[in-house]
């Protein structure tokens, strides 16, 4: 049983096993290998874009896809999530997709159940298939050649469970990292760190900006967004005409993470993310359960 929890689950000859089959389904529709299988999401946390991707990715793949309405839930009530484990396991799922925002959500879940365990995100933990989703856009624009490109992560770095995962899995495929955003943003760290994305991104072929988790915050920090933005918003001026690609997992705070200008510039890869993460988590999906 293959529980797929954290980037580093997955050794580097499966994760190219994974970007291959990605691509395959990119060119090919896929057979309805999954067409005997049920897919539970349970989604604890707000998400549009994972939670919707991970279902047309099952159901492309053929498999029935039963969404937990956690609102409805027993969670409400407050029942445990070992409990709730325990019952959606009674059920008899072939995988169950999770997202919470207490770290460490799935890797509990895995000790109460007999399917697999994929990790739609956890807490400021890991979200691995986003780290997969990035890692096949940047592949993919640069042809494989992509050990030593110089890559940026700006922003609430210190909250961000896509950068977490982004770290660990960039860093193994030999890309090299620098961490840019204001002291208070800033985990404790071995990499390269920056305060000043103006001269950091002069260096950069990869930028990939981060949303303000302020959901995450134990207080303000800023006295508002728009004073962040004046030295971490990526905009027009700031990439001119620079060979660079610019990636956001979203959503997006428009002119906060990124300006208007930018998200309309084909340097910007956020929908070619949007539509990579439906291949990868295709791709994941028949990995974890098959």
């Amino acid at each position: 049983m293959q529980h797929f929890i954290k980037t580093s689950d997955l050794d580097i000859p499966t994760i190219h096993k994974i970007l291959e089959k990605a691509n395959h389904y990119r060119d090919k529709t896929p057979e309805k290998i999954l067409e005997d299988k049920t897919i539970i999401t349970a989604f604890f946390e707000n998400s549009t874009r994972t939670l919707s991707s991970f279902e047309i990715a099952a159901k492309n793949l053929g498999a029935k896809v039963i969404r937990l309405d956690v609102s409805k839930s027993s969670t409400s009530k407050g029942e445990t999530i070992a409990d709730t484990a325990a019952n959606l396991n009674a059920m008899n799922p072939h995988a169950i997709i999770i997202r919470h925002k207490n770290a460490g959500a799935g890797e509990h879940l895995a000790r109460h159940v007999d399917c697999p365990i994929i990790n739609g995100g956890d807490g400021a933990h890991a979200h691995p298939t986003q780290a997969l989703l990035d890692l096949l856009t940047i592949f993919n624009h640069f042809k494989g050649d992509i050990k030593g490109k110089k890559v940026g992560i700006v922003g609430d770095i210190k909250n961000s469970r896509v950068a977490n995962s982004n770290i660990e899995l960039l860093t193994r495929f030999g890309l090299d990292i620098i961490l840019i955003a204001p002291p208070h943003f800033l985990p404790y760290t071995t990499l390269k760190t920056s305060h000043n994305l103006k001269e950091s991104i002069k260096n950069l072929d990869i930028l990939i900006s981060l949303r303000t988790q302020t959901e995450r915050h134990n207080y303000q920090i800023y006295g508002s967004l728009k004073d962040y933005a004046k030295d971490f918003c990526v905009t027009k001026d700031l990439i001119a005409n620079q060979d660079i690609i610019i990636l956001h997992p979203g959503p997006v705070h428009h002119n906060i993470d990124l300006d208007d200008e930018v998200l309309k510039d084909d340097r910007c890869k956020v929908l070619d993310q949007v539509n990579n993460g439906v291949l990868i988590r295709m791709a994941v999906i028949e990995h974890c359960v098959l």
